[in-house]
């Protein structure tokens, strides 16, 4: 079996249905389950309370940055195969990704106004997330703006191509950036860097919630997409006739 056969809507449609509910069982129980498990762990020494944000701001902007590298390869994808349920995902995963980005944003204006005094600091990385969020505006707005679908997947696609050079540099700022208000690497194999098992533990389960999460909400689009789609093509015939 060939994963491309997938990219057949009605495939799509059966096989995604089938595992929906189970994607999003475990998005719920993981996500809720890590948040909850991270506000019951003690205090930081340094950072006191203000630490647990961590387990919503790093799961957000972790999938902020790989949401929109999803959206590259879906985008290439329909830019090189054609195949409309790639093109259809990239589409449904953009929102996602901006509110994600939003998150980010948010949790780390809150984290850091304790830490460094200002609740913004032009930081590379943060600068480089803000343009990343920019980013996610201009590519919902580019696909608004053009009617033909085909036209604004292609329009889009070479938009995705754009704005994976901030997402690629954010993925990889810490090995570029050492300098800065923001912090290093939350997650770190280098000796005497690695995060304490009690916030590492549930770190790691808050963030497999928020990849369920946004798996559960990029099928559920697509679905609504496609299913749009269609309506429009059957009004189209209706209206020849």
């Amino acid at each position: 079996m060939s994963i491309w056969e997938y990219a057949n809507p009605t495939k799509f449609m059966r096989f995604s249905g089938a595992i929906l509910p189970f994607i999003v069982a475990g998005a719920a129980l993981c996500t809720i389950g890590g948040v909850a498990w991270g506000v019951l762990t003690p205090n930081d020494y340094k950072q006191g309370a203000t630490v647990k944000i961590i387990f919503i701001h790093v799961p957000a902007a972790l999938m902020a940055i790989n949401i929109w590298l999803m959206m590259l390869v879906t985008s290439l994808i329909w830019l090189i195969r054609r195949h409309h349920v790639s093109a259809l995902a990239a589409k449904a995963a953009a929102p996602i990704g901006a509110v994600m980005t939003l998150i980010a944003l948010i949790t780390g204006a809150v984290w850091g106004q304790p830490m460094w005094g200002t609740w913004w600091e032009w930081d590379p990385r943060l600068t480089s997330f803000l343009v990343l969020f920019l980013f996610y505006i201009g590519y919902m707005a580019l696909w608004n703006a053009v009617e033909d679908p085909d036209n604004a997947a292609d329009l889009t696609g070479f938009l995705c191509l754009v704005g994976s050079v901030f997402a690629l540099l954010l993925r990889y700022a810490v090995l570029f950036w050492n300098q800065g208000l923001h912090q290093g690497a939350s997650l770190s194999v280098a000796p005497g860097e690695r995060m304490s098992a009690v916030y590492r533990y549930p770190l790691y389960l808050s963030m497999l919630g928020f990849f369920l999460l946004f798996l559960a909400l990029m099928l559920i689009r697509t679905r609504t997409e496609i299913r749009r789609r269609r309506l429009a093509a059957q009004l189209a015939r209706e209206n020849r006739l």
